[in-house]
């Protein structure tokens, strides 16, 4: 089940590259959880970034989560947002920098939909299901779910009859919505926006369960570069996104309170998580 980060621990036995040191620039990933169709928001965010840090600013971004991850962890990056289950798997080589607010907490919950005309209100009734999971290393798109079956004595390859990843919580709730999946793991955060941006989409389906508050999809940088000067603008930006006007533009844009500091305490949830699935393993 930690295939999926292959890639990135084999990037954090390598030697740490020169570029991020010798870059003149900042170089930020980004998951699938943001929209990259979504040009206006990625422009608005890269100018707000440019003019807080004062630096030219690069967003990267990657298909799956794992890319990304390996990215940071080797510093080809200065910092990317990235899941909270990498980010659990990685602590020993990353550090946070900032952790989104969203509905006034650094927390999310993941979320079980259904269609919504589909009876019934026990996760158990999706037993035999054609399920669509997000990407093997997403914690709301994979990792709830499969400690929700661990807890029960079941995995995900024999309790649904088959599952997928779409490698995206938007075309989780599209294969859902499209009947293309009896059900699916989604980002509650995503799906709540959507909600609001979509409602023709996500109305074809409903929440069958919320999990617990888990701690948001961090910003992390690799150790090594915590504490180095793009590294510490790119926080400050962030930390002051809330106080300035094109910052609470991006923020708008993307549903969120702002930024904060944060502690690894509060992946705790998730690490307990990863320890089940450990065990059951």
């Amino acid at each position: 089940m930690l295939e999926g980060l292959a890639t990135a621990a084999l990037a954090s036995a390598l030697p740490r590259p020169t570029i991020a040191a010798t870059r003149p620039g900042l170089a930020f990933g980004l998951t699938p959880v943001f929209r990259n169709s979504d040009l206006d928001l990625l422009d608005r965010l890269r100018a707000y970034l440019e003019a807080a840090t004062g630096l030219p600013v690069e967003l990267v971004s990657r298909r799956t989560y794992q890319e990304i991850t390996a990215l940071v962890v080797s510093g080809q990056v200065d910092a990317a947002w990235i899941c909270g289950y990498p980010f659990v798997q990685y602590q020993a080589d990353l550090s946070l920098v900032a952790v989104p607010l969203w509905r006034g907490q650094p927390r999310y919950r993941s979320y079980l939909i259904v269609d919504r005309n589909r009876p019934g209100d026990d996760w158990r009734m999706l037993r035999g299901d054609v399920h669509a999971l997000s990407d093997p290393d997403s914690n709301s798109g994979y990792l709830v779910t499969a400690a929700l079956l661990a807890g029960a004595g079941e995995r995900i390859g024999s309790f649904f009859r088959s599952s997928f990843y779409t490698y995206g919580h938007r075309n989780v709730v599209r294969a859902v919505a499209s009947g293309l999946a009896g059900s699916g793991s989604v980002d509650g955060y995503v799906w709540e926006v959507m909600q609001e941006l979509e409602p023709e989409l996500t109305g074809q389906t409903r929440v069958l369960r919320a999990s617990e508050w888990l701690g948001f999809p961090p910003i992390a940088s690799a150790k090594a570069a915590a504490g180095s000067p793009a590294t510490v603008l790119l926080r400050d930006a962030l930390l002051a996104m809330g106080s300035d006007p094109s910052g609470r533009q991006v923020l708008s844009m993307l549903r969120l309170d702002g930024f904060a500091a944060a502690e690894a305490g509060l992946y705790d949830g998730i690490a307990g998580m990863v320890e089940q699935l450990r065990r059951a393993s």
